[in-house]
């Protein structure tokens, strides 16, 4: 009989262990157990969780360089154009990778084309690489892996068929026999992968759904209101629960709110963290009823999108657009073609903090993957207060939404409920080993596949782009050469070159000093919008 374990809704079936079908990792050679393994995986994971909202489109990635259990090396992506994790965790490592077990939470990814994470490896000596997923990309699905195997650098891959019947604890050289050991070692592997799973939901999403992976955020008293008849909302939650919405906006890329939200609350949605990431902010409203003065109007520190229907009042979309609001048509507004709309601009996170008069139409289109709900112990009554999900025309309690892979976390006084109203894409179980697609059909190769595009670059694979980690050395104003960090740290700065102030030289130096492409965009375009006066 095969066990069942779901990860963020997928259930995984495992065989039978006689079948010896599959197997978890079983330790490696250079010192390292089992379960020491797996847990190596789920931190490299944890690594890679810290670029989240800053390496869009490209996935989160970590890499851990361990010899004998111990971390000597680690890096993850900073942001599109910084080096990659591999290359920072072997030059952490320095000469302790020779030798070492290189581990990654996603096959390594190749957008540039120059190949360095894997040459970084090959070249530091890593005797072998654990990978926890494959990259979900087509074009990428496989390629780093073969490279390695091809360098004489043995990958093993969590979760996929390894052709193992017996099972051996490298470490002690002994049979991992009892049925209970067996099954520990599943249940360890499976959190890796999960843990794998969950910090690139939003690629993964976004690969196999073409949306972007779409979080509901809201908070509610015990009674289920998010705020009192008369439509006051602040503060439904506490500080410590706002503090962490804060760190939900700095990992998405954009979010969505609705003309309701506008009116009521006049937010800024911002992340309001110092620095870093900065989502842009969408309001989805059909007749732009909208207030002539908000927030969301002042662009000097988030860019704001409007969505409307096609033809919406003519004049109001003419003073957004002079307050430097970006409005965009569609022939009928809706969820669905927002979130296409958002896809094809490169987005792989989106938070929704709309009402309930949006926030049903999106979940009705299923563009909602998971439900964050912030719940205040307060009771605030009335007929008419708000809720936050509007009619979704379910009449029996048995048509209701279940979420998968709930998880429950205290945060002062509120309770933060949290899980997936669909389950994550896991595409690793489904893809066949190289040979085995070879012997299926010679003609096919599991490496010749469909190119996704993305939208900061010059062409479908990523490469030639501003956000290129490549150097380019360039002329100053009086003739000296200078090494940019990149294309886009050169374009930034020069739209402040040739000004006669020594703000505009000030602006220059801290755009050179950027520690990565998109910081230096949005350092270049945030002093544009508050000094248009001092461009060249």
């Amino acid at each position: 009989m095969s066990s069942l374990l779901s990860i963020g809704g997928v259930a995984l079936s495992f065989p039978p262990l006689a079948a010896g079908l599959r197997r978890p990792i079983c330790g490696s050679a250079n010192g390292v157990g089992a379960a020491q393994e797996a847990a190596i995986v789920r931190r490299a994971a944890e690594v890679a969780d810290l670029s989240a909202g800053h390496s869009a489109p490209h996935p989160n990635s970590g890499c851990l360089i361990a010899r004998g259990g111990d971390v000597v090396g680690q890096g993850f992506l900073y942001a599109q154009g910084t080096k990659c994790a591999e290359l920072q965790a072997v030059e952490m490592a320095g000469g302790l990778a020779r030798g070492a077990t290189a581990y990654l939470n996603l096959e390594p990814d190749d957008c540039y084309g120059d190949h360095t994470p894997v040459s970084s490896l090959v070249q530091a000596g890593i005797s072998r690489v654990v990978v926890g997923l494959r990259h979900p990309l087509k074009h990428l699905r496989g390629k780093a892996i073969k490279s390695l195997r091809s360098e004489g650098v043995p990958v093993d891959v969590l979760g996929e068929d390894l052709n193992g019947k017996v099972f051996e604890d490298k470490v002690t050289r002994r049979t991992i026999g009892s049925t209970k050991e067996r099954n520990g070692l599943y249940y360890l592997n499976a959190e890796a992968l999960k843990s794998c799973l969950v910090v690139n939901a939003p690629l993964l999403y976004r690969t196999a759904c073409h949306v972007p992976f779409s979080i509901l955020k809201y908070a509610m008293t015990l009674d289920g209101k998010i705020a009192a008849s008369s439509g006051h909302a602040s503060w439904v939650s506490s500080k410590l629960s706002r503090g962490r919405v804060f760190e939900l906006r700095g990992r998405s890329d954009a979010i969505v709110v609705g003309g309701n939200t506008v009116r009521r609350d006049d937010p800024q949605l911002t992340a309001r963290h110092g620095g870093g990431h900065v989502p842009v902010r969408i309001v989805m409203s059909q007749t732009l009823d909208l207030p002539e003065e908000a927030k969301l109007w002042n662009v000097f520190d988030a860019y704001t999108i409007v969505a409307t229907q096609r033809g919406a009042r003519k004049d109001v979309q003419k003073k957004l657009a002079k307050k430097g609001v970006e409005v965009v048509e569609f022939d009928i507004l809706n969820p669905k073609d927002v979130m296409e709309y958002c896809y094809d601009r490169g987005c792989l996170s989106i938070l929704w903090e709309c009402g309930g008069a949006l926030a049903a139409p999106a979940i009705s289109s299923g563009v909602i993957h998971k439900v964050c709900a912030f719940v205040a112990p307060k009771i605030i009554g009335g007929l008419n207060a708000p809720s936050p999900v509007g009619e979704l025309r379910m009449v029996q309690m048995s048509q209701a939404l279940n979420l998968i892979d709930v998880s429950y976390e205290q945060i002062g006084p509120d309770m933060l409920i949290s899980g997936f109203l669909q389950p994550i894409p896991d595409l690793s179980p489904v893809i066949p080993q190289a040979d085995e697609t070879s012997a299926l059909d010679p003609t096919v190769s599991p490496y010749d596949t469909k190119i996704i595009s993305f939208y900061k670059t010059w062409d479908l694979y990523g490469a030639l782009s501003n956000f290129s980690p490549h150097p380019v050395r360039m002329p100053d104003e009086d003739g000296t050469y200078f090494t940019w960090s990149s294309v886009e740290h050169y374009y930034q700065a020069h739209k402040f070159v040739g000004v006669e102030s020594p703000l505009a030289r000030d602006f220059i130096e801290q755009i050179k000093l950027a520690k990565s492409p998109e910081e230096a965009a949005r350092l270049g375009r945030k002093l544009q919008r508050e000094h248009p006066e001092l461009i060249s």
